[in-house]
């Protein structure tokens, strides 16, 4: 029996039917694709999280040495619960020009057309390799990707550049900003509202912390360094949780905030986490310790995420601009995996069909001309594929 062939659309259909919101497992739609796969004669290489309820899947289409490019994507997508769907959001609609569904443009429609064109890939008889990168947890921190690329620098032969098809609308980005997440806990000195003065209130402290955070974020707006191809153009800071306190009559002996930055290409993360610890160490901790000798500030990484440097003579920028005749390349604000291929030694942009203006919201859509045009993209590489020299 041969093996089932896929529509682009129907592949589409396919993979938004499975819901792998990060918090779930991913393995339905890793199984399927390592079967389909299997199916047209391409065995895939899975490397797991701890718990083995995801897997991240790598394949390699064509020739079995270093080179040619990787087609990078995460299965991953973000929640639904609580957003105004018009329909099942795990069920493709199509409305119009539009095609709805979770993970339609933020990344199952690049990961399923490089998937139904894989027969066309074969047929090829490709000279250079087409790999294909399937990534878990990426939209909660990129926590997969680095296994998988630790694996593959490890024990294959190492890829030439990396497509991360991430939605630009099929704009060629070759930057984006980085992004650190941070938990910073507070201790202080609990004890009876009616005399504050005994203890330490961990939130006052948490909110000197933040008092800084702030003057910070407006040093870093005001003063920069800027990057007019980002917006918005300058570094940001964000605080997007606080949790402290016990009751109303107890002084808060902790308190906790999650907070984060996302430093533009030119600034090296080290000098705004040596501003933050700089402030805590010289300032913010001694006057806790005064009230409080126990007094502490402890701050955990949450999320590492490296940012897309632009690279000199870059054969990824190279060939997307051979492939579609684009002679310009654009930053992007939003984070992706495209980081950690660079630091592993893969050149790689962020290239793909699909608004980032659509993801993450209810009603998430697609237009169907962005698909075709990934469609056209991805039979030109094929044939650029099967017409280079190894």
């Amino acid at each position: 029996m041969s093996a089932r062939r896929y529509s682009p659309m129907e592949m589409i259909e396919t993979l938004v039917g499975f819901p792998t919101v990060s918090a779930d497992s991913n393995l339905n739609l890793i199984g399927f694709v390592r079967d389909y796969l299997a199916d047209l004669g391409v065995e895939s290489r899975l490397t797991y999280d701890e718990s083995k309820r995801k897997a991240n899947l790598f394949a390699t289409v064509g020739p079995d040495h270093p080179g040619g490019v990787v087609l990078s994507g995460h299965t991953d997508v973000v929640p639904v619960a609580g957003q105004p769907w018009e329909s099942d959001p795990f069920t493709l609609t199509r409305r119009g020009d539009k095609i709805y569904g979770r993970g339609t443009s933020d990344m199952k429609s690049f990961i399923a057309v490089a998937l139904a064109l894989v027969p066309e890939f074969q047929k090829a008889g490709l000279r250079r390799p087409i790999h294909l990168a399937l990534s878990y947890d990426e939209e909660v921190g990129c926590f997969g990707v680095p296994h998988m690329l630790r694996d593959i620098a490890a024990n294959l032969p190492l890829p030439a550049m990396a497509i991360i098809g991430e939605p630009t609308s099929m704009q060629l980005a070759n930057r984006h900003k980085g992004d650190l997440v941070f938990r910073t806990r507070f201790t202080g000195r609990d004890g009876h509202s009616s005399a504050p003065q005994r203890g330490l209130n961990a939130i006052f402290s948490a909110a000197e912390f933040l008092t800084f955070l702030s003057r910070l974020a407006a040093e870093l707006r005001d003063e920069g360094p800027q990057d007019e191809s980002f917006d918005p153009p300058y570094t940001t800071v964000n605080v997007g949780q606080i949790d402290g306190g016990t009751a109303f009559n107890i002084v808060a002996r902790r308190c906790e905030i999650i907070w984060e930055f996302r430093p533009i290409p030119s600034v090296a993360p080290e000098t705004v986490i040596a501003r933050v610890q700089g402030f805590v160490d010289s300032e913010l901790l001694p006057r806790m310790r005064q009230a409080a000798e126990e007094a502490d500030v402890e701050t955990t990484t949450l999320v590492a995420l490296p940012p897309l440097m632009p690279e000199p003579d870059s054969p990824a920028e190279a060939l997307i601009h051979a492939l579609t005749g684009v002679n310009e390349a654009i930053g992007v604000a939003f984070g992706t995996e495209a980081g950690h291929f660079q630091q592993t030694g893969i050149p790689a942009v962020v290239f793909g069909p699909g608004s980032i203006q659509q993801a993450h919201k209810p009603n998430e859509f697609i237009e169907i001309a962005q698909v075709e045009a990934c469609v056209g993209f991805m039979r030109k590489l094929a044939a650029w594929a099967a017409a280079s020299t190894p």
